[in-house]
C-alpha cells in the first residue's frame, strides 16, 4: 500500500512546502492538495516548489475539475512540470464541487468530465488529440506520464470511472462502501474490456493519530459535511435507497445548508449533523495499532494508496507516527506474507 498526505494550500505556502517535505521524510509516497482557486492558493505554483525541494514525491489535486481551467492548460501545466522534475506528477479529477460552487456555478455532468480525462491525459503524455474539432499536441513535450484518477460515488460516475479512469479516488474509508464501490468499478472496467485489476484504488480520508476520541471527532467532523455534499446530489437523482448504500445515505437527513466559505476546515459550523459514528467510519482516527488494523482491512479488499487528509490541529505528530510506526508496520505485514 502506498500513502498520501492531503493538504490544503492555506498560506503560507512555505508551510505546504514544509509539511510536503516532512512526507517524503516519513515515507508517504504522494503529496496531493485541495485545488479551489477562491478558498486556497494556486496549487500547481505551489506543486513547482515541491518537487524543487523533494526527490520523489508525486503531487497533485485532489481533485481537479474540467470547469475551473481549460483542459489544454491543465494537461500543458502537467507536461511542464514533467520536464522540470520528471515524472512526478498524477491528476485526481472529478465532477467540480467547492471550485464550481464558490462562484454560483455546478458540477459538470460526465460527458464532459469523460471528454476532459481524455483530453488531459493524451496531451500530458505527449500525445495528439482531438479538442475542439482540432488535432493539437505540445510539440515541445517528449516522454511526459501522467495517470488520471477519478473521484466519484454515484454509479454512473463509477461507471465511468471503471471505463476510462487509471486510478478510483474514494474520498471516506468505510470499509462497507468500499467494497461495494471498488466492485462497482471493476465490474465497470470489465464489462468494456479492461483489465479490472489495473485500476488504482485510493481510499482519502482524514487521518488522525491521538488518544482523545472526542477530540479527533471534532477536528474530524468537516470530513462528514463535505461528503454530504456529495450524497445530497446522490440522493437528488436516485433517492435515498437502492442505487447507494444506504449506509452512506441516512446521515445526511439532518443535513440543512453547507458554507463552502469553511469548506474543509475543522471546527466548521455546518456539520454538527454529522453523527459520531459516521466520523468513525468515514475517517482513520486513534492510536497507531488502531490505523494499522483499519489500514490492513482497507488493504485486504483491494486498496492501493491511502490518502490521509491532514486538516486538524496535530498535523506533524500525525505524520511522524505514520513514519516512524504505521507505515513500516505495514510493509513488514506485506513482505511477511508474500
Amino acid at each position: 500500500m502506498d500513502f498520501g498526505a492531503v493538504l490544503q494550500t492555506n498560506p503560507p505556502a512555505a508551510r505546504t512546502v514544509h509539511l510536503a517535505k516532512l512526507a517524503e521524510q516519513y515515507g508517504f509516497s504522494h503529496v496531493w492538495t485541495f485545488d479551489s482557486h477562491l478558498l486556497w492558493q494556486e496549487p500547481y505554483v505551489i506543486y513547482s516548489q515541491i518537487l524543487n525541494e523533494t526527490k520523489r514525491i508525486t503531487v497533485g489535486p485532489m481533485v481537479t475539475n474540467p470547469a475551473t481551467r481549460d483542459w489544454t492548460v491543465t494537461a500543458s501545466t502537467y507536461a511542464t512540470l514533467n520536464e522540470m522534475y520528471g515524472n512526478r506528477t498524477i491528476c485526481g479529477i472529478g465532477r467540480g464541487d467547492s471550485a464550481v460552487r464558490t462562484t454560483n456555478g455546478a458540477p459538470t455532468n460526465l460527458k464532459t468530465l469523460r471528454e476532459s480525462i481524455h483530453v488531459i491525459r493524451e496531451l500530458a503524455n505527449s500525445r495528439p488529440v482531438e479538442y475542439h474539432g482540432a488535432t493539437v499536441q505540445f510539440p515541445w513535450s517528449v516522454g511526459s506520464e501522467l495517470d488520471v484518477w477519478v473521484a466519484a460515488y454515484g454509479p454512473l460516475a463509477l461507471k465511468l470511472t471503471g471505463e476510462v479512469g487509471d486510478g478510483f479516488i474514494l474520498q471516506l474509508a468505510d470499509i462497507d462502501i468500499a467494497k461495494w464501490m471498488i466492485k462497482t468499478v471493476r465490474d465497470a472496467a470489465e464489462k468494456v474490456g479492461r483489465d479490472p485489476m489495473s485500476i488504482k484504488f485510493c481510499v482519502a480520508a482524514p487521518m488522525y493519530v491521538g488518544d482523545d476520541r472526542e477530540h479527533m471527532r471534532d477536528q474530524c467532523r468537516w470530513f462528514g459535511g463535505m461528503v454530504g455534499n456529495h450524497v445530497a446530489d446522490i440522493v437528488a437523482k436516485y433517492g435515498a435507497s437502492g442505487a447507494v448504500p444506504q449506509a452512506l445515505t441516512d446521515y445526511i437527513k439532518g443535513r440543512e445548508s453547507y458554507d463552502y466559505n469553511e469548506h474543509g476546515r475543522a471546527g466548521n459550523t455546518h456539520a454538527s449533523f454529522v453523527p459520531d459514528e459516521i466520523v468513525d467510519r468515514f475517517c482513520v482516527l486513534g492510536s497507531a495499532n488502531d490505523h494499522i488494523d483499519k489500514l490492513e482491512e482497507l488493504k485486504s479488499i483491494g486498496v492501493d494508496q491511502f490518502a490521509g487528509y491532514l486538516q486538524h490541529d496535530n498535523k506533524e505528530e500525525t505524520l511522524r507516527v505514520y513514519g516512524e510506526t504505521v507505515i513500516p508496520a505495514l510493509k513488514e505485514k506485506i513482505v511477511a506474507t508474500t
